[in-house]
């Protein structure tokens, strides 16, 4: 009894200080949990803004890289998108090298945290850290200065974070972003490209091993100063892949013996105008998409700079290429070498304000076959004529005499164009070609005259092309864009009407080319303005539409510098380094008349000057009555309508009087002079009578 006395309170004493040893333990986890988790809290939010920046990068519609430019510090970090842009065995030798867990974990592996602490124990140093790819993002994220514990529990804290904000596609992404290659390189594409010159989307073995090995020690191992030093790490990734069973032995002997690269590569610098452009226009945009096509602009800029040698130190070259149907840019070239300044190499030449010398002859015989006072087997002189003072003369000083107005056009002989257009009139011509989305510049307090036909007008090289491709799109332009949006809202303007559009296209494919050129494939144009000082030539086929600009960019002369020579021959090269064959035009729209000069109407068969049209005697030239010109005209062309044709009365002219309605025949006038036609569809129509002896009257109406 006494036995059992004594020992109950030792056994209660024990369980007492049992009791108070569990609850001291649980205040001091409580306290350390408290302790941790003010620290964590202390650590703030994960800077992942400031991670997440990256360099500006220029692409094409392919997404191939134009040019990137380099962060505000130098650094270039280039976005990745892993999935499209990587390499799968780069990233199956990442992975086996560096996380064989990564998508299995959540951001810290316990059986890497033990592996190292093992080999810890064993060695006596840090043989490997266990760190994750997690762990090493966020070591990029917030760098740590000296390998510590302090240093690895933060590491694993952050990881966790970061597995709990991003997913395991971002986490990778943003590793690869930032992981550093050397010098100022950061991520897989700034390395696979400044050590190989290619994106890291195709990788060999040995290129692949090395980028695995490079991050490791990125300064003692950078290619351009220790080469023999990231050799050998790159062996040793080779070597432990092979020890885990990942590649074959003579896989991995192949890739031993590949060469390291010694010397960094240049970033990429395609379109450099274009570049410059889009980012001075799209604000704080990581990656901004342009129309361009790299492997083309590649090729056009090399033959820019190769054709701007050949004619000289200070001569340079300006190519652009437009899609006809959505009016994209698919290539620019703004000059012969971005970086010459002797040729003013970063000035671009194709948003320069230049004289266009003949160029803009096509878009006179335009309106002029819309207008119907001529046709383009009409006949024309070529003799000396004199409009008040102004006398032009063509480029060889000779005079053909009298030519069809085909011939005139593609020997672009300058009495005719002067003539047609002091007949269609320059202001009519400027304002169809402002209408038609163009910005001309004439010179200060002028108005238009008939010195603009032979390039008395400044226009840019862009506004050329857009202007030619109107006539492939058959007389409809479309504004070009160059920077892909989500929202096209581009709408379509009028250049010219469809048939007189296609018969120029029909007229300019005729044009002799260059010896380096193929007969009846490219309708084209060329120029030279005043003095030598520009050099043009813009063609087109059924698909793309091309204008050369030849010249120096000061303005100044360069003896001998012609359009047809200089430019010509550059277009046709630039046709055929496109890789395909130049498409047919299209096909004549419904309406067009098509005949030799011996069947055109007799009005059509040879074209009058106004000076011819004046008449002595009780002649009158003949006049439109009915409909007044500006007159709006209800018809019925509903199936079975009794106003389905509309009546045509003319006073005056000598018969036979012939009817054109938008340029087409519709068939002469009797003798009571007067006629019902097929009307036009809704909209705006040019009506036109023309005489036996070329006196014509003109009025426009309005279809509904």
């Amino acid at each position: 009894m006494s036995a059992t006395l004594r020992t109950a309170p030792v056994r209660g004493s024990r369980w007492r200080r049992i009791k108070t040893a569990v609850a001291v333990c649980a205040v001091a986890t409580l306290v350390a949990a408290g302790a941790f988790a003010g620290w964590v809290v202390s650590l703030g939010p994960l800077p992942l803004t400031q991670a997440q920046q990256v360099s500006t990068t220029v692409v094409d519609r392919n997404g191939k890289l134009l040019r990137a430019y380099a962060m505000a510090d130098g650094r270039w970090r280039l976005p990745v998108d892993t999935k499209a842009s990587v390499d799968p065995g780069y990233l199956k030798l990442l992975f086996a090298y560096e996380d064989k867990r990564f998508y299995e974990h959540h951001g810290i592996d316990p059986l890497a945290l033990s592996r190292a602490a093992l080999q810890l124990l064993t060695r006596g140093h840090i043989v490997s850290g266990g760190s994750t790819i997690t762990m090493q993002l966020a070591r990029l994220i917030e760098p740590r200065h000296q390998r510590s514990v302090y240093a690895k529990l933060r590491q694993m804290v952050r990881a966790v974070e970061l597995e709990r904000q991003l997913s395991k596609d971002q986490i990778l992404d943003l590793y690869l972003a930032l992981a550093p290659f050397g010098g100022n390189l950061e991520g897989i594409r700034s390395a696979s490209i400044a050590y190989f010159g290619k994106e890291p989307k195709r990788l060999s073995l040995a290129e692949a091993a090395l980028l695995v090995a490079l991050p490791q020690s990125p300064e003692r191992r950078r290619l351009d100063r220790y080469p023999e030093a990231a050799h050998a790490a790159r062996d040793r990734v080779l070597d432990r892949m092979v020890e885990d069973g990942v590649v074959s032995k003579d896989d991995a002997a192949q890739a031993r013996a590949a060469a390291v690269p010694k010397l960094r590569k240049q970033i990429p610098i395609l379109a450099p105008h274009s570049s410059d452009q889009a980012i001075a226009t799209v604000k704080d945009t990581p990656v901004i998409k342009l129309t361009l096509d790299a492997t083309l602009q590649r090729s056009l800029e090399a033959l820019a700079r190769d054709r701007a040698i050949a004619q000289g130190p200070d001569v340079s070259v300006a190519i652009v290429v437009v899609d006809n149907e959505t009016g994209d840019v698919l290539a620019r070239v703004g000059s012969a070498d971005y970086f010459d300044e002797r040729r003013a190499g970063q000035v671009d030449m194709t948003r320069a304000v230049r004289s266009p010398g003949s160029t803009l002859k096509p878009f006179i015989y335009g309106l002029a076959f819309e207008d119907g006072f001529v046709h383009p087997d009409s006949l024309i002189e070529d003799r000396p004529i004199r409009f008040g003072t102004y006398a032009p003369e063509n480029f060889d000083m000779t005079f053909q005499g009298t030519v069809p107005i085909r011939k005139a056009l593609q020997l672009s002989l300058n009495v005719p164009a002067i003539a047609l257009l002091d007949r269609v009139g320059a202001s009519r011509l400027s304002s169809r070609l402002k209408q038609a989305g163009t910005s001309l510049v004439l010179p200060k307090d002028e108005a238009p005259g008939l010195a603009m036909g032979l390039g008395g007008v400044g226009i840019t090289l862009q506004d050329l092309a857009q202007l030619y491709s109107g006539l492939a799109r058959l007389g409809a332009t479309k504004p070009l864009r160059e920077i892909m949006r989500d929202n096209d809202s581009r709408d379509t303007m009028r250049l010219m009407d469809q048939a007189a559009a296609w018969q120029v296209g029909n007229v300019l494919l005729g044009t002799p080319p260059p010896e380096n050129g193929v007969h009846n494939r490219i309708a084209f144009k060329t120029g030279t303005s005043y003095g030598y000082r520009d050099a043009w030539s813009v063609g087109f086929d059924g698909r793309i539409t091309i204008g050369v600009w030849v010249g120096r960019p000061d303005g100044a002369p360069v003896p001998g510098l012609v359009g047809r020579t200089a430019a010509a021959p550059i277009l046709f090269d630039a046709f055929a380094r496109t890789g395909k064959i130049p498409a047919a035009l299209p096909k004549p729209p419904r309406g067009v008349l098509v005949a030799s000069n011996a069947k055109l109407p007799p009005p059509l068969r040879r074209f009058r000057p106004l000076g011819e049209l004046i008449r002595s005697g009780n002649d009158q030239a003949p006049h439109i009555q009915f409909p007044l010109n500006g007159s709006r005209i209800d018809v019925d062309q509903s199936e079975g309508g009794r106003n389905a044709a509309m009546p045509v009365k003319v006073a005056g002219g000598a018969l036979p009087l012939t009817v054109l309605v938008n340029g087409v025949s519709a068939g002469d006038i009797d003798s009571r002079r007067q006629r019902l036609i097929d009307p036009p569809g809704p909209g705006f129509a040019r009506l036109t009578v023309i005489d036996a002896t070329g006196a014509a009257d003109t009025v426009v109406i309005r279809v509904q």
